[in-house]
């Protein structure tokens, strides 16, 4: 089994939309953890509402490359819609930040709310946080 940690956001109906992915996922993954979920504020474009944002820790008998086709699916399910302002409203983001152990996502050094629900689900990973890229970011 693979150890997965998704990080997960929503600024349109975010309470549902992350309920609705939570569960979907775990409809066909067995879902370890869930993180405290926090209000932040947007990054890039100000001008929409703020995101509710967190983690899931899930164990999945999937391969990585299959993994994130399954979040990209349930994103796809949960209207997401794709445009060019990769900072506009989203109904739901899920993005795989640790892949068994390893961190596979930068955004868990540049942004504090993806790597405290990472921590807060993975504590071990509390000594990473402070590791520049090249010592523990790993994008294969």
């Amino acid at each position: 089994m693979n150890s997965a940690v998704i990080s997960v956001g929503s600024n349109i109906d975010p309470e549902a939309n992350i309920e609705k992915a939570r569960l979907r996922l775990s409809c066909s993954q067995k879902l370890v953890g869930v993180s405290a979920f926090v209000r932040t504020r947007p990054i890039g474009k100000l001008d929409q509402p703020d995101f509710l944002n967190g983690a899931f820790l899930v164990s999945t008998g999937l391969e990585r490359s299959d993994f994130i086709k399954l979040l990209k699916e349930i994103e796809n399910e949960l209207g997401r819609v794709r445009t060019a302002d990769k900072y506009g409203p989203r109904s739901i983001d899920l993005d795989l930040v640790v892949w068994n152990g390893r961190v596979v996502d930068e955004d868990f050094y540049s942004r504090s709310f993806v790597r405290d629900a990472v921590v807060e689900l993975l504590p071990e990973l509390g000594s990473q946080a402070g590791l520049d890229r090249n010592g523990a970011f790993d994008n294969n």
